[in-house]
């Protein structure tokens, strides 16, 4: 082969590269603007009196008419009425509630993978007057301007502990909310989101009800048409206990680049490998080794906190990069933020005033957080996540300084701390 001859043939394959990279991009930029495009016309289309555009299924209950584009997000708690509720998995455990805006206004396009936080008033069973509780569900559908959906796990007492009540919230949206019932709830938030300019293929892990954030991931992968290559692992015990099966084998069905590897850790003798699920056991990084072809990804991971201690620190030690691991667990953080630096030794006794309250105490460091402290003084403290995430505690400082136990999730206004997370770093008055 002659020195030309190779020439025009290394060109003809870089040429090919560039045409190919250039054409993958513009699929994207299309499938997004094809997004765009249907998500404005469910907004244009609305009916008060046929219901959204969006959903038709929505017909349980009028739903408010919707005009113009998508709003920005409001402040404080805004009222929200739920139009449908559905249960999603066999055993009943798991109930899906979809809300409109009691003021028919549009709504903001959160970023996938984020939350809502509720603002409840739980009747009291033994009377007396109504318990006030926030809490924090993730939005598991992907964003539309017409509703917003949650899929909420009810929270049972711990087995053979029957002096540990069930959970409070879980159990009042499955007990007591139903179509019709309004809920005051705080605009979409949370860091733990899709990095929608990325262009990494995706892994989505997930571990019983941490799925909910990853389905709005996937739905909205999927209604972009994204030609990015995706990945669902997803462990449960068994069938009973599998959110949203048929939605998930449609959409397996329907994109040809969404690859769905479940795990059933107890399968019963009803569930069929190869059917119901694809590997028995638990969720691991071994799975994960065998399973993924060699190459770079972007893992979105959320689960519950034995999962998450097992398998965030697995993906680093087997050489996946921190700013390619994206991650949520449940509950009070079980899993201490990376890049974060150690808290400040406390070497000397230090006093926190709460100044509304006029109590003066001297920090425990028992209480392991600030707002430990304010509660075992009686103080009535807002709360939700207790993990830095959803920004209830947000309280601010009139004088003195904190140390954060691990980075906030929330946005913190300047002059406030997240009570959950800190604690004195000197003599502190905090403005409770």
């Amino acid at each position: 082969m002659s020195t030309t001859t190779f020439t025009l043939l290394i060109g003809t394959l870089i040429l090919g590269q560039i045409v190919g990279f250039v054409a993958w991009v513009l699929s994207r930029q299309r499938a997004r603007y094809r997004a765009l495009e249907r998500q404005g016309a469910e907004v244009g289309a609305l009916d008060p009196k046929a219901g959204t555009a969006a959903d038709q299924t929505f017909d349980a209950l009028p739903t408010p008419a919707l005009t113009g584009a998508p709003a920005p997000a409001w402040s404080g708690e805004r009222d929200f009425v739920v139009q449908r509720r559905v249960i999603e998995d066999g055993n009943a455990s798991v109930c899906s509630f979809s809300l409109v805006p009691a003021d028919g206004a549009p709504l903001p396009l959160y970023r996938p993978g984020q939350y809502l936080t509720f603002k409840l008033d739980v009747p009291n069973s033994a009377g007396g007057a109504a318990k006030s509780v926030v809490r924090c569900y993730s939005l598991s559908d992907r964003p539309r301007a017409t509703h917003y959906r949650v899929s909420i796990k009810r929270v049972p007492a711990p087995p053979g502990k029957s002096d540990v009540p069930p959970g409070i919230a879980s159990n009042h949206f499955h007990d007591r909310i139903q179509e019709g019932s309004r809920l005051s709830v705080r605009a979409p938030s949370g860091h733990f989101h899709l990095n929608e300019d990325g262009e990494l293929p995706i892994v989505l892990i997930a571990g019983g009800i941490g799925i909910t954030p990853l389905l709005s991931i996937l739905n909205t992968l999927a209604h972009w048409a994204d030609p990015r290559e995706v990945w669902l692992f997803y462990g449960v015990r068994n069938r009973g206990e599998h959110i949203m099966k048929e939605h998930l084998e449609s959409l397996c069905d329907s994109h040809p680049e969404f690859r769905l590897q479940v795990c059933y850790a107890e399968p019963s003798e009803e569930d069929i490998p190869g059917v119901d699920y694809q590997h028995q056991g638990w969720l691991d990084i071994q799975l994960l080794q065998r399973t993924l072809h060699f190459g770079r990804y972007e893992f979105y991971v959320c689960g519950p906190p034995p999962m998450m201690e097992m398998l965030v620190p697995a993906l680093e030690a087997s050489g996946v990069a921190p700013e390619d691991i994206h991650y949520e667990a449940f509950g009070p953080a079980s899993l201490t933020k990376r890049r974060t630096p150690a808290p400040t030794a406390v070497s000397a006794p230090m006093a926190v005033r709460f100044s509304q309250s006029g109590k003066t105490v001297q920090w425990n460091p028992a209480a392991e957080s600030l707002l430990e402290l304010a509660e075992d003084q009686g103080i009535r403290v807002d709360s939700g996540c207790r993990a830095g995430s959803c920004g209830s505690c947000q309280t601010a400082i009139e004088s003195g300084e904190v140390s954060y136990q691990q980075t906030p999730d929330a946005d913190v206004k300047p002059g406030h701390c997240l009570l959950c997370i800190t604690t004195p770093a000197t003599d502190l008055t905090l403005a409770l």
